[in-house]
């Protein structure tokens, strides 16, 4: 489905492109150049992640964190990745290592949601 270009999806993408990590809507909110409100901005991940441009992690702080999809190939998601979130200066990035788990017969796998927690290499 084709989407209609704005000024706020516009500086949404360039703020998560020039960011490279994941970041909380209430930092896209804060750190915009363009005026949005809260909703406006949901609304525009919420189409990034359905597009497949982006996708949404939820860390275990309960926050949903936001991050362009640089891994995926020919528009399929791959979220089978592990993420990183420091609990000092709050950032959350996508880690390159892909998940490598077992699970018993029988079960079926629809989502993985990997986030490490500890402090990243520019705060340590």
């Amino acid at each position: 489905m084709k989407r209609r270009n704005t000024t706020s999806k516009e500086a949404v993408l360039a703020l998560l492109a020039s960011s490279g990590k994941a970041m909380s809507q209430e930092a896209i909110v804060k750190q915009m150049e363009v005026s949005a409100d809260r909703a406006t901005v949901y609304r525009i991940l919420k189409r990034f992640c359905e597009d497949g441009l982006a996708h949404r992690i939820i860390a275990e702080d309960a926050r949903q964190y936001f991050a362009l999809c640089t891994r995926c190939k020919d528009k399929k998601h791959d979220d089978n990745h592990f993420h990183f979130r420091c609990t000092r200066c709050q950032t959350l990035e996508c880690l390159p290592s892909a998940v490598q788990f077992s699970i018993p017969k029988g079960y079926a796998v629809e989502n993985v949601n990997c986030v490490l927690t500890g402090v990243c290499k520019e705060c340590s």
